[in-house]
């Protein structure tokens, strides 16, 4: 509704003359509602003394623990020394597949017993990065249901132990593109516990066109960050208003 009230000014002000021109005006008004002068840079750069912070955190299945593999490998091909933290201690596969991911891209990980409490894995892993001089930690989360309270406010603890050692530089939360508008009710129950600093969008490759980045970044008025395009380990990559806006109107 915002894009066509906007859109119906500015075709009233400044009179077109084409479909041509009424499409290029949509595509001016589509990308300034995608707000491209947000900052989408990732905060991962070390502070004195002690490595930047980066949690990762969302629903089951949106794809957390790959999103930080991937993200991983792009911090270590850009030179940074990247610790993760497997804070999912309910699922033993979550901290296997981490594991995997450190192997491959060169990143150490920290990780407890299976139901481990996961504030101290976090804990632990902040810690070993200070010890280590590590630029980075990133720290992989359990999927929760927004709706679960008990589970929500495990994340709360997590980020409060993390922060006796340590700031939280990045709080991301991961959404499946796919889920539509139920992202946005999962999206501000995550803001509300931890204060999310930027969204990744995963799956955008489906056959969801990813509106779901302007209910969002509208909603939590935070900009989405990262975009999952696919399976390989490449396909995390930075968002791009004007590029996704083309994609968009094809």
């Amino acid at each position: 509704m915002a894009v066509v009230e906007k859109l119906r000014d500015r075709i009233a002000t400044q009179g077109v003359a084409s479909a041509a021109e009424a499409r290029a005006l949509l595509r001016q008004v589509l990308i300034e509602e995608l707000h491209p002068e947000y900052d989408r840079s990732i905060r991962a750069l070390p502070h004195a003394g002690a490595p930047s912070v980066l949690l990762v955190v969302g629903v089951n299945g949106t794809g957390k623990t790959t999103t930080t593999g991937k993200l991983a490998r792009v911090l270590v091909a850009d030179g940074r020394r990247v610790l993760l933290g497997a804070a999912d201690t309910f699922r033993a596969a979550a901290a296997d597949q981490l594991q995997t991911w450190g192997e491959r891209v060169g990143a150490g990980i920290v990780r407890g017993k299976e139901g481990a409490d996961p504030a101290a894995v976090a804990f632990d892993a902040v810690a070993k990065g200070t010890d280590d001089g590590v630029d980075v930690v990133m720290i992989d989360t359990a999927g929760r249901l927004h709706t679960k309270t008990g589970l929500m406010d495990e994340l709360d603890k997590v980020k409060r132990v993390v922060e006796k050692k340590a700031k939280v530089d990045e709080v991301l939360l991961v959404l499946d593109a796919t889920i539509g508008q139920n992202g946005l009710s999962q999206a501000k129950v995550f803001a509300e516990v931890v204060d999310i600093t930027g969204v990744v969008l995963t799956k955008l490759d489906g056959t969801a066109k990813g509106g779901i980045v302007y209910a969002v970044q509208h909603e939590l008025g935070v900009p989405v960050k990262l975009v999952g395009l696919g399976e390989g380990a490449d396909d995390l990559a930075p968002f791009e208003p004007t590029a996704f806006v083309d994609a968009l109107l094809g």
